[in-house]
């Protein structure tokens, strides 16, 4: 396990992250929880077929994390994200599929979702994810995210782009050097030695800018300074 993982797992608290399974095929739920449900810092809470099933798991279970399949009969992965999102204190999020297309992947976390995997994924790296985005931390690497912010574009960018422009001139400048800076996929320490201010500080303007913005993690951020940006 490297240090990086080891460094996130000592952020973490002493009770192990409750994990909710959702996948609609049975053999896939039944071997992620073969390969996660010896993870010592994890315990897999329940599980759930569909997306039509998960705010009752969620209310039984309260897990941390969902662990959710995209393509799902009666209501795919990427609705449930978007209900789970409204509620007030909600499970992150991770989704799960078998296509890593920037479509799929931008959907998902325009969704509200903290970190994409393919199913294919080592259980290594799943339980690396988990913990990553246990801390606060999405999953996505700051190469990826610029990659899928640059690539990305559909026929709704227009009106995106207006509505991201109007949300960030309700920031201070500060914090709007801080969201451009996430939206080129720059690191808190980067952020934080380019614009002159220390990593607390960098911490600090996330959280006011996802409290102002109502939006879940950096990664949305990112794809908020994206939209302002696109032609």
């Amino acid at each position: 396990m490297g240090l990086a993982t080891l460094a996130v797992m000592n952020e973490q608290q002493r009770s192990p992250i409750r994990l909710l399974i959702v996948d609609d095929d049975p053999l896939v739920r039944s071997g992620l929880r073969t390969m996660l449900g010896g993870t010592a810092e994890l315990e897999i809470v329940g599980e759930a077929t569909n997306g039509a099933e998960v705010p009752a798991a969620v209310d039984k279970h309260r897990p941390d994390i969902v662990l959710m399949d995209i393509r799902m009969p009666e209501v795919d992965g990427l609705v449930a994200a978007q209900q789970l999102r409204r509620r007030a204190d909600p499970p992150e999020v991770i989704m799960l599929t078998t296509m890593d297309t920037d479509e799929n992947v931008l959907r998902a976390l325009r969704a509200g979702a903290s970190g994409f995997l393919l199913k294919h994924t080592p259980p290594a790296e799943i339980v690396d994810a988990i913990l990553r985005v246990s801390a606060g931390e999405p999953i996505l690497s700051p190469t990826v995210t610029r990659q899928l912010i640059n690539h990305v574009a559909d026929d709704a960018a227009p009106s995106r782009q207006r509505k991201a422009l109007d949300l960030l001139g309700q920031l201070s400048e500060r914090e709007r050097e801080v969201a451009m800076a996430i939206g080129e996929g720059k690191t808190n320490a980067e952020i934080a030695s380019e614009l002159f201010m220390s990593v607390p500080t960098v911490k600090a303007h996330i959280t006011r800018l996802l409290a102002k913005l109502d939006l879940n993690n950096r990664v949305q951020i990112a794809l908020l300074a994206h939209d302002a940006n696109s032609a």
